[in-house]
């Protein structure tokens, strides 16, 4: 559990780090909400992993085994990338998103080991708690890259930000070298043929196999679409980069841990297509409370209790979410079945977000809030239909 929680930490420190505190970058140099809405598609490594999960599962390093060999080159990669981003400019569009782009490859490369690490190391009624762990760990991370750059981006400048960050990508490298190597079962693929083939064929050999796809798709769309603007949403409000920095994230982070852990917990007591109803209700109906403040007096109490709901919320539906998958996958081919899963994931966060900024732009903030919490029914009617075939 407690690797679980590090690992978490490594893999959501640089998410946001080619969203959030990027888009504060560009939104301060005067970037349009359109470019901005668009830097969405940097993150398309996060939705194509499955391509390169086979290599994960069939070759070896040949140091420190099949996962921590694999993770410790990813994270490797993820500090350089990171350096390199703070000498871009966001003026230049085409080198930073190009940058930016490296960063999420192997920030995505980084996820696929560890997604596969934490499914060979927990057992199955260890799920639902090792989520919540890693969930907690994650939101840590992102709490640490984005309340963290934006704090310190009104002391000093977000190139040095940049720089001071790739240090704090150590814990992850640490936690690699220390912690244990899963133990490789006897029947994993052998050779890049078997391990493409035999895992998609196992998987789509189930009967649900697309309509768990399409679940997976449309579970967290509405909160994906809406999270991805909550940034420009917060500076057009008039609330600081430091307000934003210690209420956005920190009371957000505190509500995400508790909402985490309590999801976690619940999940020993309830099955886990409940948790998912119960939860992703509650995950839809929070995204309204941006509408409230966007017509609010913009008060700081407001503030916190509209973020603290809603990241609330989505601390319990993601932990359900990511114990789902996880359930789901086959532990001989767990890198390449959890990345296929996390891929269709990842593409309202990357792909269905990137209009965003236009829609906002045109409806304004009221109605496009309003538009995402719609955005959360099609996943909920899935998850209706998923339920009666597993009974």
């Amino acid at each position: 559990m407690i690797i679980a929680f590090f690992m978490g930490f490594a893999s959501g420190f640089p998410l946001l780090l080619t969203g959030s505190v990027l888009q504060a970058w560009m939104k301060k140099e005067y970037v349009d909400l359109s470019t901005i809405g668009l830097f969405s598609l940097v993150g398309l490594p996060y939705t194509l992993k499955f391509l390169w999960a086979p290599l994960l599962d069939s070759y070896t390093p040949k140091y420190l085994g099949r996962r921590r060999g694999w993770l410790l080159w990813a994270q490797i990669g993820l500090i350089i990338t990171l350096f390199i981003l703070s000498f871009t400019h966001p003026t230049d569009s085409t080198t930073i998103a190009s940058v930016a782009l490296l960063v999420t490859f192997f920030s995505a490369l980084q996820d696929n080991i560890i997604d596969a690490y934490r499914r060979e190391s927990l057992a199955d009624h260890e799920l639902g708690l090792g989520s919540a762990f890693y969930v907690n760990g994650y939101r840590l991370g992102m709490l640490v890259a984005s309340a963290g750059g934006l704090i310190l981006a009104d002391y000093i400048t977000f190139p040095q930000v940049y720089r001071l960050f790739t240090v704090i990508m150590l814990v992850g490298v640490i936690t690699t070298l220390f912690a244990p190597e899963p133990q490789i079962l006897a029947n994993t693929p052998k050779g890049i043929k078997e391990s493409i083939t035999a895992p998609f064929k196992e998987y789509f050999s189930r009967p649900s196999a697309l309509l768990i796809l399409f679940f997976i798709l449309f579970y967290k769309l509405g909160d994906s679409m809406a999270g991805h603007m909550t940034i420009p949403f917060y500076l057009s409000l008039g609330y600081s980069t430091s307000e934003i920095g210690l209420i956005v994230k920190g009371f957000g982070l505190s509500a995400t841990l508790f909402g985490g852990i309590l999801g976690g917990i619940l999940m020993l007591k309830v099955s886990i297509y409940r948790a998912l109803w119960i939860f992703g209700i509650l995950q839809g109906l929070s995204i309204l409370g941006f509408s409230l403040l966007a017509i609010s007096s913009h008060g700081l109490l407001t503030l916190i209790l509209v973020v603290s709901f809603e990241n609330f919320t989505s601390g319990m539906g993601t932990t359900a979410y990511a114990a789902f998958m996880a359930s789901l996958t086959h532990k001989q081919f767990t890198a390449t079945q959890y990345a296929l899963l996390s891929s269709f994931m990842g593409i309202p966060r990357v792909i269905m977000a990137a209009p965003t900024g236009f829609i906002a732009e045109y409806s304004g903030w009221v109605l496009f809030f309003f538009f995402c919490t719609l955005c959360a029914i099609p996943g909920l009617l899935l998850l209706r239909k998923l339920e009666k075939l597993a009974v």
